[in-house]
């Protein structure tokens, strides 16, 4: 069986010329004709080289791999049961959905309250995330969710004042900031700023606690989409040598009078431009987070990604060292941004495996009585069932879900529907629901009441993630209600069964023929 999609794909704009006869191994035409233009990832390499490593066209997507990997959330199914009820009175009148409660507090000594058990992962400084931040800020601050700013935001903000290599004003950081905090309600969420190597030597983190009121913080090991550092496509020679100035790693370089003149005949369009790898030890771990907290960071937390096994138990080991407040660990095959699309196909852990092992190492530290972050997890959550068998697969430990594709696509759909509403142009297929914000986002009434003149602010990219989160929520609680769950906390490994000897073998959790064994026993007995 094989996993992986070779030589053609949609995200790097290529195709086979023979649609039937593909070699499974190379995913080259069986029958690769002398006189074809190149129209496969190959072909399009003859011609234009590097560029066909990314997603295309940059900008105005967000990517994820196609590879089937051999186990997901899908080989998990949820129990229910006919019997009691779990943070409520077993009462047919009162058990009932709408009740169950999706709140809970993360974080140590300073907590973060949260209305669903969601937080929308690094979202930096792509053109992707910059177009639809409104959508995604004032979404995520309505639906009382964390958000995270991500990496180089100051590093790319060509507006930014650095004076002797540190950050003393960003207008697009303090924009982003802001813009969540002016539509935070009741204390719920949080904005949190993201830091990798050149964030950390640009010093962004010590400008957002000392000028934006920044509490919460995150350090950053890496995401599931690619093992390297952050890259963009810079489509702008002066920017592309500002930001050389600034120190990125850009390609080709633009400061060399050859490389100049080639990009001004049009030989090429964009520059590359690629922040660093970090270097993770102990010892550094450690003291940055102390230097935070001497800074004034409340919420401290650390996303890493896709890694072998043993940095995966570094990451825990030094998250329960450190007291930190949250740990990320993001699986294998997704990303927002322009990640190499083989490596985002071809590396690291996947989902099931990570997470398994996340509860493992997570588990012994627990029952040695060591101190644990809570812990979110992510990599390609969408709907409410993945929500429900992802914190099941690690419960108690696993506390939120990382999800940042879902959110914003629900941010793009808004703000494209918002746009054809303006122009009186709404696509066939949403005119049947209205013409109207009103008619067609169906939680705008209800927003509109509760908000008041301020609804009319409310940019409709926010109502379609606000509104995707409303249809979340309630799905959870559907799935919770069956389970008998009327609160998160009590959500358990044994709400959900594998349904394959593989996934049971790779998780822990019992194969479905097999769970309840022993109740089973009993009753029949």
């Amino acid at each position: 069986m094989t996993l992986s999609k070779l030589n053609a794909s949609a995200a790097t704009l290529t195709k086979n010329r023979t649609d039937d006869s593909i070699s499974p191994i190379s995913g080259m035409c069986v029958t690769c004709v002398d006189g074809c233009i190149g129209m496969c990832e190959i072909g399009k390499s003859a011609y234009r080289g590097a560029e066909v490593i990314y997603p295309q066209p940059f900008g105005i997507i967000t990517t994820a791999s196609e590879k089937a990997y051999p186990l997901d959330l899908s080989h998990f199914t949820i129990m229910g049961t006919t019997v009691g009820a779990y943070g409520i009175a077993p009462d047919s009148d009162v058990a009932i959905f709408p009740n169950v409660r999706l709140e809970r507090t993360i974080g140590h000594k300073h907590k973060i309250k949260v209305k669903l058990p969601i937080v929308i992962p690094g979202l930096g400084s792509t053109a992707i995330a910059k177009n639809n931040w409104e959508g995604l800020a004032i979404g995520a601050a309505l639906a009382g969710i964390p958000l995270t700013i991500g990496e180089n935001i100051c590093g790319m903000d060509e507006k930014s004042e650095i004076v002797n290599g540190r950050v003393v004003h960003s207008p697009e950081l303090a924009w982003r900031v802001k813009l969540y905090k002016d539509w935070q309600r009741d204390g719920y969420g949080e904005i949190i700023l993201q830091a990798n190597v050149e964030d950390t030597r640009l010093g962004a983190q010590e400008y957002a606690i000392s000028k934006l009121g920044v509490t919460a913080v995150e350090l950053k090991w890496g995401q599931g989409a690619k093992d390297i550092g952050g890259e963009v496509k810079i489509k702008d020679l002066r920017k592309a040598q500002l930001l050389k100035r600034r120190g990125y790693v850009v390609l080709p370089d633009p400061e060399n009078p050859q490389v100049i003149e080639a990009f001004e005949r049009g030989v090429f369009h964009e520059f590359e431009r690629h922040s660093r790898v970090g270097m993770v030890t102990e010892e550094g771990f450690l003291k940055r987070v102390e230097e935070l907290r001497a800074l004034g960071a409340k919420f401290i937390s650390l996303k890493t990604g896709a890694y072998r096994p043993a940095d995966l138990a570094r990451a825990v080991k030094f998250a329960s060292e450190g007291k930190i407040d949250l740990l990320v660990v993001d699986a294998a095959g997704g990303g927002t941004g322009m990640s190499p699309w083989r490596m985002m196909n071809e590396w690291g852990v996947p989902g099931i495996e990570l997470w398994s092992l996340l509860y493992q190492y997570a588990d012994r530290l627990a029952k040695r009585g060591e101190y644990l972050p809570d812990i979110a997890i992510a990599g390609g959550f969408t709907l409410e069932d993945q929500i429900f068998k992802g914190l099941a697969l690690g419960a108690p430990y696993f506390r939120l879900v990382g999800m940042a594709r879902g959110p914003l696509a629900a941010a793009m759909v808004g703000k494209t529907l918002g746009q054809r509403i303006a122009e009186g142009e709404v696509p066939v297929y949403v005119a049947r629901f209205g013409q109207s914000v009103e008619e067609i986002f169906i939680t705008a009434a209800d927003l509109k009441r509760e908000l008041g003149d301020d609804f009319a602010r409310v940019p409709t990219g926010a109502l379609g993630l606000y509104t995707y989160m409303q249809r979340l929520a309630q799905g959870l609680r559907q799935l919770m209600c069956g389970a008998r769950k009327f609160a998160l906390e009590y959500i358990t490994r044994d709400d959900i069964a594998a349904l394959t000897r593989e996934a049971a073998a790779v998780s822990g959790i019992p194969y479905v023929m097999e769970i309840d064994a022993q109740e089973v026993e009993q009753i029949l007995k």
